[in-house]
């Protein structure tokens, strides 16, 4: 534990370890009351981002207690090939405006620097962290801290009724749930469809493995893939979050299948099958200016915007952009 003359009288930090997994997620679930409401952030999510690949509690974390020891501030950073970083941070509301917020920014920002020399050198690296469009005191935090705001992301959401049209298949294609032996596959189709997104960074099949298959709540029944002959032609990673309701993490139809309304008989089928297990309402994100014209699709399947999300940027290093910025569809 160390004190530092950054942080109010008494308080201290260190890294985060996996006994503060309770105390951390009590802290971002006060802060989401706080902002939005209501707690969304459930303990497996906070546990699965401390458990990614290439993860470590000693650099990549930061934990400020009171001098009663009670957590109120956290910080974790992490990276995608060392030209993304990003930063995911906390502040007790009682406790915001005494320097833990700037603090564990600058901890954040010191990390983040740490992967310049590990990128090519002809590479831009930029940090970036999702502030609620509604959390003004974050978003002042941030531009104070030279920080610009560069998207809006949404999470659009539907509640079910059981009254979801039917889906229509494109002639030719089928659908079927994840079976063993198509990880791989399902994997490449995910990364060839997002080559589309903005900001995407290419992943590693272990990054990718570790948010769906090894997830506490995977349920290959809830993997729907759209299949023409052998080939994945679109799909639907869903997962049953019990007390959230249904999330569509991801959704893709690939370039040579696209324009056949997959995309969209894909949620009416997600939509049918959430229904039918007893869950009423069904969310998923999405970038707010997509360059694939997704919150249309989302539209016409009767979803609505629930919550605005604004990224904020800061450059670290200029150069050549390695993630998606632009598309010709």
């Amino acid at each position: 534990m160390m004190v530092n003359e950054l942080l109010p009288r008494g308080f201290t930090a260190r890294p985060s370890s996996i006994d503060d997994l309770e105390a951390v997620t009590r802290l971002i679930n006060v802060c989401e009351k706080a902002v939005e409401g209501k707690a969304e952030t459930s303990l497996d999510e906070v546990r699965m981002a401390w458990q990614m690949p290439d993860f470590h509690f000693e650099t990549d974390t930061c934990v400020v207690f009171t001098p009663e020891g009670e957590c109120v501030g956290s910080v974790d950073v992490n990276h995608r090939q060392y030209v993304r970083a990003y930063m995911f941070g906390n502040v007790h509301p009682d406790y915001q405006g005494r320097g833990i917020g700037t603090y564990l920014l600058h901890m954040a920002e010191q990390r983040s620097q740490q992967y310049i020399p590990h990128a090519a050198p002809d590479l831009r690296v930029s940090l970036r962290t999702n502030v609620s469009s509604k959390d003004q005191a974050t978003q002042r935090l941030l531009e104070n801290n030279s920080f610009q705001p560069v998207r809006h992301f949404w999470r659009m959401g539907i509640d079910l009724d059981g009254t979801t049209p039917a889906p229509q298949w494109a002639d030719g294609l089928t659908l079927q749930t994840m079976a063993p032996g198509m990880e791989r596959a399902l994997f490449e189709a995910d990364e060839e469809t997002f080559l589309d997104h903005w900001g995407h960074i290419p992943t590693s099949f272990e990054e990718w493995e570790h948010w769906t298959i090894k997830r506490e709540n995977f349920d290959p029944s809830l993997y729907f893939l759209a299949m023409d002959g052998d080939q994945i032609a679109g799909f639907a990673i869903c997962h049953d979050e019990k007390e959230m309701g249904g999330w569509v993490h991801v959704l893709g139809v690939r370039r040579a299948w696209r324009r056949k309304r997959i995309g969209l008989a894909l949620l009416h089928h997600a939509f049918a099958e959430f229904y039918c297990r007893g869950v009423q309402s069904v969310y998923l994100g999405v970038d707010a200016q997509s360059l694939t014209g997704a919150t249309r699709l989302y539209e016409r399947a009767g979803m609505h915007v629930v919550k605005d999300d604004i990224q904020y940027e800061k450059e670290l290093r200029a150069g050549r952009e390695l993630s998606t910025q632009t598309v010709e569809v």
